[in-house]
Order: structure tokens, then sequence, then C-alpha cells
């Protein structure tokens, strides 16, 4: 089966719908609360501080994260709430996805480096995307995290 390249969407929150509000929402909570079966509190009023990339394939949202400038979130340029649904995780549409928040980054921002907070069964992942481990690893919300720097 061939693979259907997603389509971006690029979106301050005050210009997200409702419907895209909703479907981020949903879709974070479908990953990061029921499947990684971890209870947090996701909405923390950041959202209203950042650049939402969303990741449709076929009108359906599948891809997502949040960015941010330097100051807000970590004191360099970051990257957060990075998913992918599970059903679509064989298309290597994560890549796709954080090469799109990398260049909003720098479009938006024009900022380097990038810092990020990475689940640790991800950091093979991510080094293929040019970030390297800073720091020790730590727990986030009961899961095993690493700070990681793309420069």
């Amino acid at each position: 089966m061939e693979k259907i390249a997603l389509d971006f969407k690029i979106k301050k929150f005050e210009f997200l719908s409702i419907k895209e509000l909703y479907a981020l929402l949903q879709l974070r909570a479908e990953v990061f609360i029921v499947e990684q079966d971890c209870v947090y509190q996701d909405i923390d009023y950041k959202d209203q501080d950042a650049i939402h990339i969303l990741g449709y394939k076929d009108d359906e949202l599948v891809a997502y994260t949040r960015i941010f400038k330097s100051g807000l979130y970590f004191d360099k340029a970051s990257i957060g709430r990075v998913l992918v649904k599970q059903k679509e995780r064989n298309h290597a549409y994560g890549y796709d996805l954080m090469e799109a928040s990398i260049q909003c980054i720098y479009d938006f921002y024009e900022e380097q480096p990038i810092k990020i907070s990475a689940q640790t069964y991800l950091k093979k992942f991510y080094n293929n995307l040019g970030f390297y481990e800073v720091g020790k690893e730590y727990l986030e919300d009961g899961i095993p995290h690493i700070g990681m720097i793309k420069s």
C-alpha cells in the first residue's frame, strides 16, 4: 500500500476552528491519556501561546504537535505533544510531522537550537532527526523522559 502524504495545517490558537480544537484535544487524550494510561492535565493553558501543526490524512487528523518560541515553555524554542494516531504509525508519519514542526520553528521564530522533552524509548527516532540527549533521564507524569536538543 502506497503512503499517502499528510496535509499539514499550521495555525495559531486563535485561528483554530472549534472542530479543529476538538479533534486535536480528542487525539491528544486518545494517545497520551488512554493509550499510554497516564492521567495528567493535558489542557494546560499553554495551547494559547503555541503554534499548532495538524497533519491530516484523507481529512482525518492523524498527527499533531505544538511549537513554542524560546521563553514560553523552555529557554529554547520547543516542540511538544508530538503524536501520530496509533493505526497510522507504520507509515513513518512521525518523521514528516517533526520535519514540518522543525521547519515551522525556523519559519515563524527564526530560532535555533530546539529543545524537546522526549519519551526515553523514542531517543533513536529523535536522534535520526538530529536531536541529541542532554542531562539525565527523569520521570514526567510517571513516564521516563530525557531532554534533547537540535542545534
